[in-house]
């Protein structure tokens, strides 16, 4: 007999929902479609008080699709690839700096966007555990981009439904530090260029798909093509299209990087965070055959 479908509890009146009665690290084929599915409709799916390893991780990730290795071309011929955290935690247990570059890293993440704009195989999801939480700030927080492009004013809509955008990594680094954006991580990949509406293959909803990496719309006037830019991240970027999560040790937050923009808040330096990030990336069958073309 199959498993009854795990119940549900909105997040936000126009996405995400939390996910009850399921633990990530037993599910089988016939529950991944239900979270599949849900993902598709609710964009944010949060699964509260989960115990994975970083293998379980990792086999939550593939079931998602091909899981996104940004440091593969650094890494000794043969050696497996570990579960990147976004964290203020050395090595050694210590904390980084106010003014290191580490941390002003982890500040350019306070800026809203969506993973992986600036490489050429765009994310289509975050999964991301609490680890190591604080106790006050640090939340993340998203917008759906999808509920905002459908508020959107029309004439909004028309500036921006037939353009393409032009993304690179060092640029959202540019704007917390020039010392920062100059170091050679990134730029690994020259600038992409994505249509800055991505539609839904599944269910036909369209997002607005924009991010802190883009910084030129092709074909305009610089100047105002970075207007347009801030005023589409001004819109999506409204309260009302904003969830907050306050996070707990063992939470799991998995979000459509196609329709969510998503951002952290800030906390009190000296205390540590640690949170365990793996991003899928995005293929055709997501649309990104549709995005490609011209």
């Amino acid at each position: 007999m199959n498993a009854p479908a795990p119940r549900t509890v909105p997040l936000h009146p126009l996405f995400g929902v939390e996910v009850q009665d399921v633990e990530l690290a037993t599910v089988d084929d016939t529950g991944h479609a239900r979270i599949r599915a849900l993902f598709e409709t609710h964009s944010v799916l949060l699964f509260r008080g989960q115990d994975l390893t970083d293998d379980d991780h990792m086999r939550l990730a593939e079931r998602f699709g091909p899981i996104e290795d940004r440091n593969a071309d650094e890494r000794p011929k043969g050696e497996k690839m570990s579960v990147p955290s976004v964290s203020n935690i050395r090595e050694d247990g210590s904390l980084t700096g106010e003014m290191d570059l580490h941390t002003l890293h982890l500040k350019a993440n306070m800026l809203w966007h969506c993973d992986s704009t600036f490489m050429p195989q765009p994310a289509l999801c975050n999964i991301l555990i609490g680890r190591i939480v604080t106790r006050t700030g640090g939340e993340t927080q998203l917008a759906s981009t999808r509920a905002a492009w459908a508020q959107m004013p029309e004439t909004l809509k028309a500036r921006l439904r037939h353009v393409r955008l032009r993304h690179h990594y060092s640029h959202s680094r540019a704007r917390i530090s020039p010392e920062l954006a100059a170091l050679p991580m990134f730029h690994k990949w020259p600038a992409q260029s994505w249509p800055a509406v991505w539609r839904n293959p599944v269910n036909g909803a369209e997002a607005l798909y924009v991010a802190s990496h883009a910084y030129e719309v092709e074909g305009m006037d610089p100047k105002a093509g970075a207007g347009l830019i801030d005023e589409a991240l001004e819109w999506a970027t409204q309260s009302r299209f904003v969830f907050s999560h306050r996070w707990n040790v063992g939470d799991v937050l998995v979000w459509d990087q196609r329709a969510v923009l998503h951002r952290a808040t800030p906390w009190n330096s000296s205390e540590p965070r640690k949170l365990t990030s793996l991003c899928v990336s995005a293929t055709d069958e997501d649309g990104l055959a549709a995005m490609t073309m011209r």
